[in-house]
């Protein structure tokens, strides 16, 4: 029997779509020069931009990783869709927020990589795995904080505290799967 009202994983996914909303409506600040709109330091900028670029696009593929391991689960044990489809789409807006900018006439990025390996046949600990990838990803973006500009860095400690929840909610779906 399912219970009715304000669960945890509930008031979890909500703080966590408030916290994606503030994170993708939130502004961008200028770091222009009073000359013109010149950006200032521009050699120093040149690097932080290849620097970001590059962490932007590690992102986005670890992003892609992960949403194939929500989706490979999903397939394999279809009874997890339900829970994991907030945290799926979730992952998929981290995505799109951390993706660098594209110029014009640019071709869109490759198709993304095949899932790695298998999933667990026991739907339990299937989602509990889904939770260690989760709280890899966390750690990783709130390493790459110390690589980041500031804007940057705010948009990965979000998606990194999102990230921890997701872990969060999904070792408290894998209590409540049954095997």
């Amino acid at each position: 029997m399912r219970r009715t009202g304000t669960t945890r994983r509930g008031a979890l996914t909500a703080t966590g779509a408030l916290a994606l909303g503030a994170v993708l409506t939130g502004c961008g600040g200028g770091d222009e020069a009073a000359d013109g709109g010149e950006p200032a330091h521009s050699g120093a900028r040149a690097a932080d931009a290849k620097t970001e670029r590059t962490l932007r696009e590690k992102a986005v593929r670890d992003g892609a990783l992960l949403l194939a391991r929500y989706d490979l689960v999903t397939e394999a044990h279809p009874a997890t869709a339900a829970g994991l489809a907030p945290l799926r789409a979730a992952v998929r807006e981290h995505g799109k927020a951390l993706a660098p900018p594209r110029a014009k006439g640019a071709p869109k990025a490759d198709a993304p990589p095949a899932a790695p390996g298998p999933v667990s046949a026991d739907p339990k600990a299937a989602v509990k795995e889904l939770a260690a990838d989760e709280r890899r990803r966390a750690d990783a973006y709130a390493g790459a904080l110390l690589n980041a500009g500031p804007e940057l860095a705010r948009l990965l400690a979000s998606v990194a505290a999102a990230a921890a929840a997701h872990a969060y909610l999904l070792t408290e779906l894998a209590e409540e799967t049954a095997a």
